[in-house]
């Protein structure tokens, strides 16, 4: 994980430091070959409405300088490849397009959003998509995993069994990611959703550990926030690109579908973090409130034994001429002048709902 990563916050690795790291293997990326909209099982490429797709579920570093130097990538666009932890963009470099894209779930047990970031290389007669977050890879079989998210995503359509998308050539594969991630960020929302209601319940009830749980969901917002600001930024890169590069007018609409569906979730996430920011305001005023209840007990009490404090301090002076000292009753009535101050000033505060 580069320096970059770890300030940005873009990573979230969860070893325990007691716990050596163990080494990671090296998974094998698929790759199929899309002609008019079908796979087939011939490995060439270059020929009309035929492209090469490869998917790299964890990419090693062996395996971005074999795609750089198969594809004679710039340097600066393999360094971006290498390092990872790159925010949201879109460049160009010569034919082919990079795009970095952040994908988001939600991790419900722990009210954590763990994001994963995606590269996307498009050629004329080629795409890549490369995963730079290992721990989204679950199981063994890293064709099997990567058949699934291609094929069997739990958020998408099947992209091996859209024909109709797969003929608008390499680009509309990278417009089904966009699709896909985007419409991820929806279950995202709704988690979040649900644990402000239950936070505006608690901080009701008077838990002390409510504004801890306020601070660490309103920095999950504002890191969803960022993300989608981001691709919004990307989707706006596309747009203004369909003119120059003769985007097919079906891909242009499809953009626009995604467009209209990250609006809303860019919406919707800003009203998460106005929603946070007014149940932070709420609690501190709800705590200051208690907190006031709590001073007006204590200067109630303060004040109860104040006056039994008085006389006994005037009579523990002991000077030889006090005329009190003599009487046969001094005791008692010093005694009662001082239980009968503490209960008129208790019954004061308590008319004074103070107590």
């Amino acid at each position: 994980m580069s320096e970059h990563a770890h300030r940005s916050g873009l990573h979230r690795l969860r070893r325990r430091p007691t716990q050596p790291a163990e080494p990671e293997r090296e998974l094998a990326y698929l790759s199929r070959v899309i002609d008019d909209g079908r796979v087939v099982d011939e490995a060439s490429t270059g020929q009309p409405g035929r492209f090469e797709m490869r998917l790299y579920p964890a990419p090693s570093a062996a395996q971005v300088d074999e795609l750089a130097e198969s594809w004679q990538l710039h340097p600066l666009l393999v360094e971006d490849l290498q390092l990872g932890g790159q925010r949201p963009k879109l460049e160009r470099y010569g034919d082919v397009l990079f795009l970095v894209i952040r994908s988001a779930r939600y991790l419900d047990a722990a009210e954590d959003v763990d994001f994963a970031e995606f590269h996307i290389l498009v050629r004329p007669d080629a795409v890549a998509i490369l995963c730079q977050d290992r721990q989204w890879i679950d199981g063994t079989d890293a064709e099997g995993i990567a058949a699934a998210a291609l094929s069997e995503h739990r958020y998408g359509p099947a992209l091996f069994e859209s024909q109709e998308l797969l003929r608008l050539g390499p680009e509309a594969v990278a417009y089904w990611l966009l699709d896909v991630i985007v419409d991820a960020y929806s279950p995202v929302l709704r988690g979040l959703e649900i644990d402000k209601e239950q936070v505006e319940r608690q901080v009701f009830t008077g838990d002390t550990a409510a504004a801890v749980r306020i601070y660490r969901l309103g920095q999950e917002v504002i890191d969803l926030q960022h993300t989608v600001s981001g691709v919004s930024g990307v989707l706006d890169a596309l747009r203004g690109g369909f003119g120059k590069h003769g985007i097919p007018s079906e891909l242009q609409t499809y953009l626009q579908d995604v467009s209209d569906h990250l609006a809303q979730a860019s919406t919707r996430v800003a009203e998460l973090r106005d929603a946070f920011s007014q149940i932070l305001d709420v609690n501190s005023t709800l705590v200051a409130q208690r907190q006031n209840e709590d001073m007006k007990k204590i200067s109630g009490w303060a004040a109860i034994l104040f006056a039994p404090t008085l006389i006994a301090a005037i009579y523990g002076m002991n000077f030889a001429n006090m005329p009190e000292l003599s009487w046969p009753l001094g005791y008692p009535i010093a005694v009662g002048v001082m239980v009968l101050f503490a209960v008129v000033l208790w019954l004061v505060f308590r008319l004074k709902k103070w107590m």
